[in-house]
């Protein structure tokens, strides 16, 4: 009787396909945010000392955000056997731990002219950082075996 081999193959992340898909993803999750956040304060109208919801903000937060993103992807890509199953694991994780400030400026109202329309608006930034940064890391930088 033979029995198959259970040994497989460790897929890698390409470091060089990273290098631009990286930079690229900052740029089109940080543009979607921008585009985001003036639409939300076009309709919204917030109080200008609600600061979450000014210009640099979402452009330093977004940036931040998916510049981790990034990295956390090429780390588990080089040593985790199913690396994409794993980042989608962390990605929706940390996607899910980013609602915590949003939340409690919410609940506590730490920010002036904090809303539940701002929050909301602040909290769709994050889903679409995360849903840019997962997919266009997923399939522009995918593993090979």
């Amino acid at each position: 009787m033979t029995t198959a081999p259970t040994t497989t193959a460790t897929a890698r992340i390409p470091l060089n396909r990273l290098a631009w898909v990286g930079p690229l993803t900052i740029v089109l999750a940080t543009l979607a945010n921008v585009i985001l956040q003036q639409l939300a304060v076009a309709v919204l109208q917030p109080d200008p000392a609600f600061m979450p919801l000014t210009l640099m903000p979402p452009i330093v937060f977004t940036v931040v955000g998916v510049l981790g993103a990034v990295i956390t992807y090429a780390v588990i890509g080089r040593r985790a056997a199913q690396p994409l199953a794993q980042f989608r694991r962390v990605a929706l994780i940390a996607l899910i731990v980013s609602f915590v400030p949003d939340l409690l400026m919410l609940i506590t109202g730490f920010n002036p002219g904090t809303t539940l329309a701002n929050v909301v608006v602040l909290a769709l930034m994050h889903v679409v950082a995360w849903a840019i940064a997962v997919g266009m890391l997923t399939q522009l930088a995918g593993p090979t075996a």
